[in-house]
Order: C-alpha cells, then sequence, then structure tokens
C-alpha cells in the first residue's frame, strides 16, 4: 500500500503536476488566509506619546468573476478604472481569459473605495479583507524606516531596507494560509502532533525619532535642496550624550506608501552608507587632539605664511593668503589649513593618527541599521607628512556621516564616545518589554579639553560665522563649517569645480542637548559651507531650542 501511495504521488505531483496546477488554477476562488501582519514601528514624540512610523492597514482585494458578468468586459473594466491597479485593456485582457473565476484587480482598496464600489453593484466585481503595510508619515524619515518587500523566493514580505530590515526578526510575523481542504489541513498540521515548533519572539520596536523633529528636518533639508540644487542634503540630530537619534534623513526622499519613480540610491541611507571627504569641519577634532595631548594651549601661536611644503606638495589656506604671527583661535575662526597642519607638526604624526583612530574614525558606529560602512583612512597609516597634514582639515581621509558625528559628539559631551541608535525598546507581542541598553564608550579626551573645544567653537559662533551675525542671545552654540573638494575618483585628484558642504553644531555649548551635523553635495552657484547651510543650521538650532524648551546658559 505504502508502495502505491507513493507511487500515485509521484504520477500526481511530478508527472502530471502542470495538468493539475492548471485545473486548480481555474477552479480557485479565494484562499483564504490569515489576514497579513507585521510588527509595528513607533515613533517617540517629546512627550513620550507612542505614533505609528508603520503599522498595518486594513482594506480589500478587489477581484472579478467572469462567470457572473452581466455585462461585457470592455464594460465591467471601464466602470472600474478608477481602483484597478492595470491599465482597461489589461484588464479587459484577464478577465476574457476562458474558464477563470477569480482574477485579481487591486490589492489595496481602502473602506471608502470599498463603499463606491458596492455602490456601483457590479455584478462579479468581488470584495475580500486584506492588510498591508502602510506608513502614516509617507516619506518622514523614509531612509530611516525603510520598507517591505518579497524576499528573494517571493513568498513572504520582508524588511528590505532600514528599520524594516534590520529589525526584521522581530518585527516579522509569518503569514499563515489555511487550506479548506481537509486532508491538505492534516497533512500541512502532522509535523506539529509530532515536533514541538519553538515561537520566534515578535513585536514592535519604539524608536527615538520625534516625528515633530523629523518633519521640520525632512522641510529644511527639502528647501536647502532645491535652493542650490545639490545632488543630495542630508543631516542627523542626536543627543551626544546618549547617541539618541531624534531625527535624521537625507533628500531627494521617496513616498514609503508609493515607491513608484523612485531609484535604489534614493532607498539607501547615505547617512551610514557612504563616506564623503568633510573638509573642515574635522579641524575642530584636530584642534581638540591638540589640545588634549598638551602639544597646545589656546594661547600657543604660530606664523601663518599662508602656504607650507611638505614632500614635495604645496598645502595653502582656502585663499592663499597668509595672517602673520596667529593663535589658535584664528585657527577655527578663520578656518586655515596651516594652522591644523602646524598642531599636526606640533603633536606628532603618532600620537596625531592615536587621537583620529580613537575617535573610532574608519570604524563601524554599530548603529541600528543595515549596511553600514568603514570609514577610509589609510592616509593616517602613511609614510609621508603630507597625508597627515591634509587628514588634518578632513581630506584624504573619508567617513560616513555618523561615524563623523560620532566623533565629534566628544567634543562637547566631556570627551566619551557614544553609541548613535535609533530604538531604544521592543515590546513583545507578549506583553514583555526589552530595554535595549548600549555600552558606555571609551573616554578619548579629557573632560577639561572638552571644555576648553567648545570655548573655542562657541567663539567661532559669536565672532566669525558669519561676523557673529546669527549668534543667540541667550543661547551659546558650538559650531564649524566645512567645504572639501570631491575626488576624481577616474582621473585621480580632486574636481576643480565640485564641492562638499558639512556644517556641525551643538548646543548649549558646555551642557549640549543637541548636536546637528549636516552636509550638501554639489551645491551649485555658491562656495562655502557658510553660505549654504548657516541658515539651514540656524532653523534647525531654533526649532529645537523652542519646542524642547531649552533654558537659556547666557
Amino acid at each position: 500500500m505504502a508502495v502505491l501511495l507513493i507511487g500515485r504521488l509521484y504520477q500526481i505531483q511530478v508527472h502530471k503536476s502542470d495538468y493539475y496546477a492548471a485545473k486548480a488554477e481555474s477552479q480557485y476562488v479565494h484562499t483564504k488566509t490569515d489576514l497579513y501582519s507585521r510588527g509595528s514601528i513607533l515613533f517617540t514624540t517629546r512627550d513620550g506619546t507612542r505614533l505609528s512610523a508603520a503599522a498595518i492597514q486594513s482594506g480589500y482585494v478587489l477581484a472579478a468573476n467572469p462567470t457572473h458578468f452581466t455585462v461585457s468586459p470592455e464594460e465591467f473594466c471601464d466602470s472600474l478604472k478608477d481602483y484597478i491597479d492595470v491599465s482597461v485593456d489589461k484588464c479587459v485582457d484577464r478577465v476574457s481569459a476562458e474558464g477563470r473565476t477569480y482574477i485579481e484587480l487591486a490589492s489595496r482598496i481602502n473602506a471608502d473605495q470599498s463603499k463606491e464600489i458596492q455602490e456601483l453593484d457590479i455584478d462579479g466585481a468581488l470584495l475580500y479583507k486584506n492588510q498591508w503595510r502602510y506608513y502614516p508619515g509617507g516619506s518622514l524619515a523614509a531612509r530611516s524606516v525603510g520598507f517591505v518587500g518579497y524576499a528573494d523566493d517571493g513568498t513572504e514580505l520582508r524588511g528590505k531596507y532600514g528599520l524594516e530590515r534590520y529589525y526584521d526578526d522581530v518585527l516579522f510575523q509569518k503569514r499563515q494560509v489555511m487550506s479548506v481542504n481537509f486532508f491538505a489541513e492534516l497533512f500541512s498540521n502532522l509535523g506539529e502532533l509530532v515536533y514541538k515548533k519553538e515561537e520566534s519572539r515578535t513585536g514592535n520596536i519604539v524608536t527615538t525619532l520625534e516625528p515633530s523633529v523629523s518633519r521640520m528636518l525632512d522641510s529644511i533639508l527639502q528647501e536647502a535642496n532645491d535652493k542650490f540644487n545639490s545632488k543630495l542634503t542630508g543631516a542627523i540630530v542626536m543627543n551626544p550624550n546618549n547617541g539618541e537619534i531624534i531625527a535624521m534623513n537625507a533628500v531627494p526622499g521617496f513616498d514609503l506608501n508609493d515607491r513608484s519613480g523612485a531609484t535604489i540610491d534614493q532607498f539607501q541611507n547615505p547617512l551610514v552608507e557612504n563616506v564623503y571627504e568633510f573638509g573642515s569641519t574635522i579641524k575642530a577634532l584636530t584642534m581638540a587632539a591638540g589640545l588634549d595631548s598638551g602639544a597646545i594651549t589656546p594661547q600657543t601661536t604660530y606664523y601663518d605664511a599662508g602656504s607650507i611644503e611638505l614632500n614635495g606638495f604645496t598645502i595653502k589656506n582656502y585663499d592663499g593668503r597668509g595672517r602673520g604671527t596667529v593663535p589658535m583661535q584664528e585657527i577655527l575662526n578663520q578656518s586655515l589649513n596651516t594652522g591644523v597642519s602646524f598642531v599636526v607638526q606640533k603633536m606628532g604624526k603618532d600620537k596625531f593618527r592615536d587621537y583620529f583612530l580613537n575617535f573610532k574614525l574608519g570604524s563601524e558606529t554599530g548603529i541600528d541599521l543595515p549596511n553600514e560602512a568603514y570609514g577610509l583612512v589609510n592616509n593616517l597609516h602613511a609614510a609621508g607628512d603630507v597625508q597627515y597634514a591634509t587628514a588634518s582639515f578632513g581630506q584624504g581621509i573619508a567617513m560616513t556621516p555618523v561615524e563623523t558625528i560620532r566623533a565629534l559628539a566628544t567634543l562637547g559631551n566631556g570627551g566619551k564616545l557614544v553609541t548613535p541608535h535609533l530604538v531604544k525598546e521592543i515590546q513583545y507581542d507578549d506583553g514583555t518589554v526589552k530595554e535595549i541598553l548600549y555600552p558606555e564608550g571609551a573616554q578619548v579626551l579629557k573632560e577639561s579639553t572638552s571644555e576648553e573645544i567648545s570655548r573655542m567653537l562657541a567663539r567661532v559662533v559669536d565672532d566669525a560665522l558669519r561676523g557673529g551675525s546669527v549668534a543667540l542671545p541667550n543661547h551659546t552654540i558650538g559650531a564649524k563649517t566645512g567645504t572639501a573638494q570631491i575626488s576624481d575618483p577616474e582621473n585621480g585628484g580632486y574636481y576643480e569645480d565640485k564641492y562638499l558642504h558639512s556644517f556641525f553644531g551643538y548646543f548649549p555649548a558646555f551642557e549640549p542637548e543637541f548636536i546637528v551635523f549636516m552636509y550638501t553635495v554639489e551645491p551649485q552657484g555658491v562656495g562655502y559651507a557658510s553660505e549654504t547651510l548657516t541658515d539651514p543650521f540656524m532653523d534647525i538650532t531654533r526649532f529645537l531650542i523652542n519646542y524642547y524648551s531649552i533654558p537659556p546658559d547666557r
């Protein structure tokens, strides 16, 4: 009997599988399934309220049964043209296929649309309950939230980008197909009678992303990107004391609910996955390293001739001019390349390299987003002096934005490395809650150094940034701009007409609650980051001060 059964199963499932599959397809009406489900991604508002960033929306599938038509296929499809996912011509072709009793025409019909379809009272139009992934914010923090898509085998919806992918094992809930056939039901569940299956722990993730701050950031980024016709503009708003990311995105963006027309580049998160040479924002790290090592003090001076010769290369200030004898503060105020090169010479190459590697430049941060890239800092291991000099002002080394903001946060938070992150707890379906704890980072600068460099960066804003005109009367801000040449990967060297602008700042300068890092790629018709990113940064700063009621510190 066993041999006969096995032989018959082989005949049905292998030898004549195409025949029976076609026969089943022609009789197919609508498989009864558990509705699609997946854990939620939640924003956290300023007051701790949880709002949905990714949830499940309920609606209907619109299908057709041609055997019930009382009108022609053309009339049927034309009546439903406002609701179907395909063209009228394609609809007609599909519903005209002989022997078909179920043709799906739209998978996401909302409640209002379903009422309208019912009111049309079209024979052969069928509505079945359905659920799908929905993003209430649309494009809000899209590159960080990510989205779902079919896995490679095409059977299950899995996280493809952003938090959806990184936490897919928590969010994913397996969709079960409930067969109405008794024998199929029996055999499909036979394993459960013999084996005990371990259920994976699934649930919701609670993020540190604040929706109002994220919306403000997206708006300001888009305005800046449009104004200067940049290729890309991105920013991170982070708590420098614990690494919580409050907002993070890059534009041009895309709508998570309608991704048609978007490119793979837009789906990826350049703040984590791409590396850049950021230029003079890195001078703040060089100055802090010099202060911390004891190689210089704020009162140290050097003679600025406008350029220096190293290993046969000439390093110049941005304008080529010399300033004579200048103190360390002016290196930051006037962004002098010769000045930070002097700091490296005073420190020595080995000590300078050790500080930059202690800032974890060239390393992953451990952020909870997929595909984090390593920074490129091979020049910190070079033999020549010129590589160290260029690294001191942010050229010749390339980092991710998230790697860079982590290093810059040490300047204001007392010298500690933090772990940037977007999720703070997991709410499991069984009712338990897991708080995600991140390790306390290494102490890479003395607290006194953090205070000293913060004092210097505050003077940059008060005295030098646009002549001090953007300084706030009641709040101190420590900040630095950067304008970097973009490397030419084909011909070597750098483009003469392509630049990347960056800007970082934290506030209040001596007990910062926020640090902001911004950058824009290839802005048009403008020379320096002080012209492109100062206003957007100050808009973000004023919003955060007011929204969080940050008390004055002066």
